[in-house]
């Protein structure tokens, strides 16, 4: 692993409603997890920091179908479907990021997340002298798009994994779409192996 300080890795929405059996279920989500989870053991162990956001909406969220939205109920606070999925292995010091906890926040970038006790995920990094982001989690086309946009936008680069996220696919086609979008605002798409291998973590 690189030797400068600087980088964080980012897990993004594994919670069990985007999982297989949730009730926003992202084909193949649960795959995400054991490459993320070893993700995060080579990040702890390299004492650089590893951040998990969740969706924790109220029950009255605007973001749902029933409440004037596009979604199905998910991720309503304190239920066992907001939880992150138990196979995630984060360490002890992982930090979460909660979003769209208001009623009317659709919660899709988790840099405008909350840290406890740090304010948004963005001032936590700046705060940190983070510069780089490697993200990976659910879904590629919603939470990891916007939450990679927003990096982006604030100056912070990001390395996308692109065998740790998995698609909506709302539309046929949705996910790459997505993957084309991070790479020309600037992302780098690649694999955790790839970044393994060739260094590229901090």
């Amino acid at each position: 692993m690189r030797g400068e300080r600087g980088d964080a890795l980012l897990i993004v929405d594994v919670q069990n409603d985007f999982c297989p059996g949730g009730a926003l279920a992202v084909e193949e989500g649960d795959q995400v997890v054991p490459v993320l989870s070893r993700m995060a053991e080579r990040f702890a162990a390299a004492g650089r920091p590893v951040y998990a956001s969740r969706d924790w909406h109220p029950p009255d969220s605007t973001h749902f179908e029933a409440n004037g939205g596009v979604w199905p109920v998910h991720c309503v606070q304190g239920t066992a479907g907001a939880r992150l999925h138990e196979g995630l292995h984060l360490p002890a010091a992982a930090m979460i990021v909660t979003k769209g906890h208001g009623r009317t926040d659709e919660g899709y970038s988790a840099i405008v997340g909350e840290v406890p006790g740090r304010g948004s995920l963005l001032e936590d990094l700046h705060a940190r002298g983070i510069g780089r982001l490697i993200v990976g989690g659910l879904a590629t086309d919603y939470c990891v798009k916007h939450s990679v946009l927003d990096a982006l936008r604030n100056g912070i680069e990001v390395t996308v994994l692109t065998d740790a996220i998995r698609a909506v696919d709302v539309a046929p086609g949705d996910g790459a779409r997505a993957l084309e979008e991070m790479s020309a605002a600037g992302a780098t798409l690649t694999t955790s192996e790839k970044v393994r291998r060739n260094d590229l973590t901090a």
